[in-house]
């Protein structure tokens, strides 16, 4: 079974105009969804968010979001850590969610960017004491990245720790640190960057996580790395168990990444995304590994509704 991408879009020069979102408690058209220029949340970052993504399914004729709980709780856990106060539980949110969605009348693969934010307009440096807000939008969205053979590059730029901007929260101003690293390694010509946390040990990638395959066993980093708590990545262990794949959640040395057989990027947007060379050096043959290809199918399946294993997984838009 071969993933297809069934959707381009959209280029980092097309601006989101169109279609319908959530915001200030209603359904209304995206482009009458503004923010004043004073926004806290723009001048400052105070803001979190979530990537969910949702799979059509031509033949069922059916549109699914995946793990859509799973990422309002994590959104929501976000909001904790910053202060943003909801008057949503993550059920909720759920189906504000399917109801913008079936609005769009989508029949293709869809990203889905929910947005959590302070949203009065003052010039102070705080998180106490704001309104704030709540915006979901979305737009059609088939391969994030070349999924079949990614080059990358360790980068300079170091993770940010726990201590300083929390990775597990998914902080609006915290993503100039993986901007940065992403931006340089761009124009250094590679299409990706491995982040190593303060300690020199690998962190995760620029906005995704990551996997090793040693000798057959599958490698990833723990939470304590400065990761984002990865909802994709737990995902991939479960298929594990369910292949009899083995797994192990452990440290990753920097040089380990020149030495394995097999390296892939676990994410929302990235999906299952094979990485095959690293620092110009191939990881393994040069080409995607049979562990990545096998998660890939199973990953593909699961998440457009095809495998009954897996249909907690998923939400459907149309009812």
């Amino acid at each position: 079974m071969e993933i297809i991408e069934t959707t381009k879009g959209p280029s980092p020069n097309q601006e989101i105009t169109s279609g319908y979102c959530f915001y200030k408690g209603q359904i209304m058209p995206l482009a009458e969804a503004n923010v004043n220029i004073s926004t806290h949340a723009l001048n400052y970052g105070t803001g979190c968010f979530e990537g969910i993504r949702a799979y059509w399914n031509a033949q069922e004729g059916q549109l699914y979001v995946l793990k859509a709980l799973e990422h309002y709780q994590r959104l929501l856990l976000s909001c904790r850590i910053l202060k943003i106060n909801l008057p949503y539980n993550a059920e909720e949110l759920v189906e504000r969610t399917r109801l913008m969605l079936a609005k769009n009348d989508y029949r293709e693969d869809v990203y889905i960017r929910p947005f959590a934010f302070k949203a009065s307009q003052v010039i102070k440096v705080t998180l106490t004491g704001l309104r704030d807000e709540l915006a979901i939008f979305s737009v059609p969205m088939g391969n994030y990245v070349d999924t079949a053979g990614l080059a990358a590059t360790v980068s300079s730029w170091q993770r940010i720790s726990d201590n300083m901007i929390p990775s597990r929260a998914k902080v609006t101003g915290a993503y100039i640190n993986p901007a940065l690293a992403n931006d340089a390694a761009t124009a250094d010509g590679y299409d990706e960057a491995i982040m190593l946390s303060s300690d020199g040990q690998v962190s995760e990638a620029s906005s995704a996580n990551l996997f090793i395959v040693r000798n057959g066993v599958l490698v990833t980093t723990p939470i304590t790395s400065d990761i984002l708590e990865g909802i994709t990545r737990r995902a991939i262990m479960q298929l594990a168990d369910d292949l009899g794949l083995s797994y192990e959640v452990r440290q990753i040395d920097r040089t380990e990444l020149y030495i394995c057989d097999e390296m892939f990027l676990a994410g929302t947007g990235a999906q299952i995304a094979a990485i095959t060379s690293v620092d110009r050096r191939p990881v393994g043959t040069g080409k995607m590994g049979s562990i990545t290809k096998q998660l890939q199918e199973a990953y593909d399946s699961a998440v457009r509704g095809k495998d009954e294993r897996y249909m907690d997984w998923v939400t459907p838009v149309y009812k």
